[in-house]
């Protein structure tokens, strides 16, 4: 890997929007170990090249709560069960990245008191200028909405260069590769080629917010090493949307 120093960097503060998915190991559910230990380590990696980092976990390894609603569960109560879950992850995520020597804080929109800090923007900008990890939990802290949104929401919040959303595909495509193999990949991307083509990036109410703040979105695969170093060297990883 080449050596770079932060003045090199294309990004100097980023939100990762990182799937609970990313965490499970090949039973599907829940927290694998080896998993949470990569994950960890390459975030780790790009705050030591001197990026600031933010994240914003969901909670698929353990429920969605629109699946939820199947069973006849109130979608209220199954979003927030999910907000719950979101919260799960985070604190495994830190504890993670905390043993790897970066310092990282989990900010909850749903309020844990003893568990995690309530989310307030100002302690969250602090914390990134003090090169602390901030972990957003508990998506809005409303119901009905996705960590999709919550993404946009807060990267617009804390002025990200970059959000990143981590999926398990190597970027956009004009179908799912994996059931298309002629699927054509998209390199780039506009916000209205994906609103006009509805290419299922992010939900659109995330992609409304992204455009009209003028926030680049990159969608890249979080299985492929080093993804996220060679995105905040500058590199071209996924696909760029802006």
């Amino acid at each position: 890997m080449p050596s770079k120093t932060s003045q090199q960097l294309a990004y100097k503060r980023i939100l990762l929007k990182l799937s609970g998915e990313a965490l499970q190991g090949d039973d599907g559910f829940g927290i694998q170990a080896d998993k949470l230990a990569q994950v960890s380590a390459e975030i780790a990696h790009i705050t030591q090249l001197g990026v600031q980092v933010a994240i914003v976990v969901g909670a698929g390894n353990f429920m969605r709560g629109a699946g939820f609603c199947q069973t006849e569960l109130d979608r209220v109560t199954a979003d927030q069960m999910g907000m719950l879950a979101t919260i799960m992850n985070a604190l495994a995520l830190r504890d993670a990245l905390n043993r790897k020597s970066a310092p990282a804080n989990v900010l909850s929109a749903l309020a844990v008191s003893g568990v995690a800090d309530g989310y307030n923007r100002r302690h969250a900008l602090d914390a990134l200028q003090q090169g602390q990890i901030v972990i957003f939990a508990g998506g809005t802290g409303n119901p009905l909405v996705t960590t999709d949104s919550a993404a946009a929401l807060r990267g617009i919040e804390i002025k990200a260069d970059l959000l990143i959303k981590s999926t398990k595909v190597d970027g956009v495509f004009s179908a799912d590769p994996v059931k298309n193999p002629k699927a054509v990949y998209y390199p780039t991307l506009t916000y209205d080629q994906v609103i006009e083509q509805r290419l299922g990036v992010m939900d659109m109410n995330a992609i409304l917010l992204c455009q009209e703040h003028k926030l680049p979105l990159r969608i890249l695969n979080m299985n492929k090493p080093d993804a996220l170093v060679h995105t905040v060297l500058g590199e071209s990883v996924g696909t760029l949307v802006r």
